[in-house]
């Protein structure tokens, strides 16, 4: 799939970034927001997932909008429901889908991601560079019947579902939110590094 640079293709709710070194892009990406408004998704510290993890998609494709040529799940601040997201899913090479946890106990804490096999390799450089920035668990990358998930389709769908940290822990938010220009950074070079040539370079 070679998207045409800064095109909105409105039959299906995605947007395609700029990207200045496209010739060195080798893959294709997919960025999701797990939930939006209308599906919030867990609740915890008086937030809700889609509080979290739409402005994190919108401020990891901010990151990478000179960077790559990528897909996304809407405008900022909205995301495709379902089963749109998996067709868009299954259309590119890599596809990641940004969620929150939660639990019954507090103390519950990390990072993690759910792939099938071929995604648990991206999903665990994933986790690793998000525990490292945040100072939190690393929970590995683990397969789709490790848990329960309303969103487990869009692993079906080929793409990583990524837990950035457990919004029922006050702890994983205040180390989520001091660090998060970092994270979005980490997050974004390990994306660069999937899918562009090893050559690439961020310093344009």
């Amino acid at each position: 799939m070679t998207p045409p640079p800064g095109v909105f293709a409105r039959s299906c709710g995605l947007f395609y970034s700029r990207c200045k070194m496209m010739a060195l892009q080798t893959q294709t990406l997919f960025i999701s927001a797990g939930h939006s408004m209308s599906d919030p998704g867990a609740t915890g510290n008086g937030l809700t997932e889609a509080d979290v993890v739409l402005d994190f998609r919108d401020r990891l494709c901010d990151y990478l909008a000179d960077k790559l040529v990528f897909g996304r799940d809407g405008q900022p601040g909205q995301n495709l429901p379902l089963r749109q997201a998996c067709e868009m899913a299954k259309r590119h090479d890599v596809a990641v889908e940004f969620h929150c946890n939660a639990f019954s106990r507090p103390t519950a804490t990390g990072v993690e991601t759910l792939s099938d096999a071929s995604g648990k390799r991206l999903g665990a450089l994933l986790c690793h560079s998000m525990a490292s920035v945040m100072g939190i668990a690393n929970r590995g990358a683990k397969g789709e019947g490790s848990g329960q998930h309303s969103r487990l389709a869009f692993v079906r769908a080929g793409g990583i579902i990524v837990e950035l940290f457990f919004i029922t822990n006050p702890n994983d938010l205040a180390t989520y939110r001091d660090n998060l220009d970092a994270l979005v950074t980490e997050v974004g070079q390990v994306l660069i590094a999937e899918v562009c040539e090893p050559e690439y370079s961020d310093a344009a």
